[in-house]
């Protein structure tokens, strides 16, 4: 008989150690093989305690059973559920089809785990110390579960396929020698990929990834010193949310929910800058008491992103910048402490159908927040916000924000046009307050009823001329287009007539002005 032979009929192998042939039968058992010592100092697979032969199996041994195993005993399922194991040298499983179900618990690997292209149920390691992890390509029908792992240098998952979920909960990963902590590009999970307090030490990176459900990064942290991205996810399509949000710390269960009052919390902290343009997300982005930690040259980028919900509720980046230009969003729900200042803040082209404060946003502050998104001036961010409040019944809020977008626009137009746009805004507020007018008309008749009625008045022609009247002279004057039959029919002289033609002149500003406000108002009905 071969020896391949007497394996598949599940004879041992003449070479295996003391630790390998208990490997064996628990394998063929179904059972699970422990080789903790009880001390939780010796077992801790991130110290540095060493564990001896009597605890370590070879990675070939194990890639055997997970890719040629013995069959199980009867009645059972041969399956590989290692706890407190070493295992020495590199574990190969690359192109392997792993049918046996895996589960390592607070195992220690002494070289990379290699699983490029190979095909699993469901794949478990939990709580294990790992040189680096390769598993571009791999594909699970069921889980992939990584919680409380270390990586060391690093965790490859490009292009993977997940049937249900990954699960990266706690765990600790280095970057590798490209910078990546992990890189996940174009990977692709069933449900949800959870990484609930994970601390990345490097860029991690998942372009183009497809989440079919929830992305959570509560409580995580993510730091990447040496280029300018923590994060670098653009392109991403999550079916449901993306949190990036606190999670509970200690004996809590990581069960996704939001930490109950009075757990001790943990924020997501993204040290670097986070690229999240083109993302699409079903339900919500949300960023409450997010910390961003920023340099100069770094972005809170979301550009182009698409999702009915922007919860923006972080802490306000210190530097930096926040730019959502082109994204497109239903509700914006925010906090004025969260935005940065003026130079900070990039909107162009941004959109948003409704307006959800959370706590006080008064409309001066809000127009402080539009400013700061246009260093140069824009009218889009002040007619979009004019706009969302009149579709929200603020009307009166959104002829003050039309108003400081004239203002705005003064402060770019030439000395004269200037100076035309001043008048304009004290006399009407450019026809925003129409009511002024009336004010104005009614001051300047009266003032100038007053005068005109100590005025010399001779006559154009000595026939024909109607009653002196200063009043219906005054007003006249006032009423462009409108002829009451006096102001061509008297000759004034000197002062008075100076005093006639900045009547004139201010009729034709207040009527003008009246007429672009009403303009205005037509065309917003």
């Amino acid at each position: 008989m071969t020896e391949g032979a007497g394996v598949q009929a599940g004879e041992l192998p003449d070479d295996l150690t003391a630790a390998e042939v208990g490997m064996w039968q628990a394998f063929r058992n179904g059972s699970v093989y422990d080789l903790s010592s009880g001390d939780t100092v010796v077992d801790d697979p991130h110290g540095g305690h060493p564990w001896g032969a009597a605890r370590t199996v070879r990675a070939r041994t194990v890639a055997w059973l997970l890719l040629a195993g013995p069959p199980a005993l009867a009645g059972r399922v041969a399956s590989l559920k290692l706890v407190g194991v070493q295992i020495s040298g590199t574990l190969d499983l690359a192109g392997g089809t792993v049918v046996p179900y895996v589960e390592l618990k607070r195992c220690r690997f002494e070289r990379e785990v290699l699983m490029p292209e190979a095909r699993f149920t469901t794949m478990r390691m939990v709580d294990c110390s790992v040189p680096r992890l390769e598993a571009a390509r791999v594909h699970t029908e069921g889980d992939l579960h990584l919680p409380r792992c270390r990586f060391h240098n690093g965790v490859r998952l490009t292009d993977a396929h997940i049937g249900t979920d990954l699960l990266l909960n706690q765990a600790i990963v280095y970057r590798d020698r490209t910078g990546r902590s992990i890189a996940a590009d174009g990977m692709t999970v069933g449900q949800d990929l959870q990484a609930e307090l994970l601390e990345s030490h490097g860029e991690l990176s998942l372009r183009s990834a497809t989440i079919g459900v929830s992305l959570s990064l509560r409580g995580a942290r993510l730091a990447n010193p040496y280029t300018r991205l923590a994060l670098n996810a653009p392109q991403m399509t999550v079916g449901r949310s993306l949190y990036l949000t606190p999670a509970g710390v200690g004996g809590q269960a990581l069960s996704g929910a939001t930490p109950a009052r009075g757990t001790r919390i943990q924020r997501f902290e993204c040290r670097g800058g986070l690229r999240l343009d083109d993302g699409r997300f079903g339900d919500a982005v949300d960023l409450e008491r997010a910390r961003f930690v920023l340099t100069d040259e770094q972005e809170l980028s979301l550009r182009r992103v698409q999702t009915p919900e922007l919860r923006f509720l972080g802490e306000q980046p210190r530097r930096g910048r926040v730019v959502l230009s082109g994204a497109r969003v239903i509700n914006l729900v925010d906090r004025a402490s969260a935005w940065p200042g003026p130079g900070s803040l990039h909107m162009g082209g941004f959109a948003y159908e409704n307006l959800v404060p959370q706590g006080p946003f008064p409309l001066a502050e809000r127009l402080r927040w539009v400013a700061a998104a246009t260093a140069e001036y824009a009218p889009e961010p002040y007619e979009r916000l004019a706009s969302v409040l009149r579709a929200g019944g603020e009307d009166e809020d959104a002829r003050e924000v039309l108003l400081a977008k004239q203002r705005r626009r003064r402060e770019t137009l030439p000395p004269a046009a200037k100076l035309v746009g001043y008048a304009q805004d004290w006399t009407v507020a450019y026809g925003y307050r129409p009511g002024r007018a009336a004010v104005w008309m009614a001051v300047l008749w009266a003032a100038s009823s007053l005068a005109f009625a100590n005025a010399p008045h001779p006559p154009v022609s000595r026939d024909g001329h109607p009653p002196w009247n200063p009043a219906l002279f005054a007003l006249d004057l006032l009423l462009p287009v409108i002829d009451l039959g006096q102001a061509g029919q008297w000759r004034l002289s000197g002062g008075w007539q100076w005093l006639s033609t900045a009547l004139i002149l201010l009729g034709w500003i207040l009527a003008t002005t009246v007429a672009a406000g009403a303009t205005r108002l037509l065309r917003r009905g």
